[in-house]
């Protein structure tokens, strides 16, 4: 069994990371199992952690006026996992459950705030990682509109 530090370490979330911020990683992080169809967090409640997937799968799904939770996206092991945390009022935007027994790496949301806040370097390093993942999603969600209407690529 790897060690948290080993697990935060050996993410791809952190390819390329200054190694001398790892120490303040694992000063906020813990690492948690979920069953399967656990619920990780739900849409509406305070954005209090940030994930990374170690194994399984999580399903984010959107509560939709007339269809009830539709799933919008599902996340596998290697993935980041929320962002809400990042952004006032820090609510999530969506729900995420587990679709098979998953392992996360959890973060506490306010340390990585507050400690990017404290250390601009830390914070422009999760900054640029955040950010690439968010334009990864929205392209995502762009072809899965197109296919959906059916317009042309």
């Amino acid at each position: 069994m790897q060690t948290l530090e080993a697990m935060i370490r050996q993410h791809p979330f952190w390819n390329g990371f200054n190694p001398k911020y790892f120490h303040l990683l694992r000063e906020c992080a813990t690492s948690k199992r979920f069953a399967a169809a656990q619920m990780i967090f739900q849409e509406g409640q305070a954005a209090d952690h940030f994930f990374l997937v170690q194994t399984g799968q999580v399903r984010l799904d959107a509560f939709v006026a007339g269809r009830g939770n539709v799933t919008i996206q599902t996340v596998s092991a290697g993935a980041p996992l929320g962002w809400s945390w990042l952004f006032s009022p820090y609510l999530w935007h969506f729900s995420a459950r587990a679709n098979e027994t998953t392992e996360l790496v959890v973060f506490n949301a306010k340390f990585l705030r507050d400690t990017s806040e404290a250390n601009h370097d830390f914070g422009y390093e999760l900054i640029k990682r955040v950010s690439s993942i968010l334009l990864q999603r929205l392209q995502e969600t762009r072809l899965l509109l197109v296919d959906f209407y059916g317009l042309p690529h």
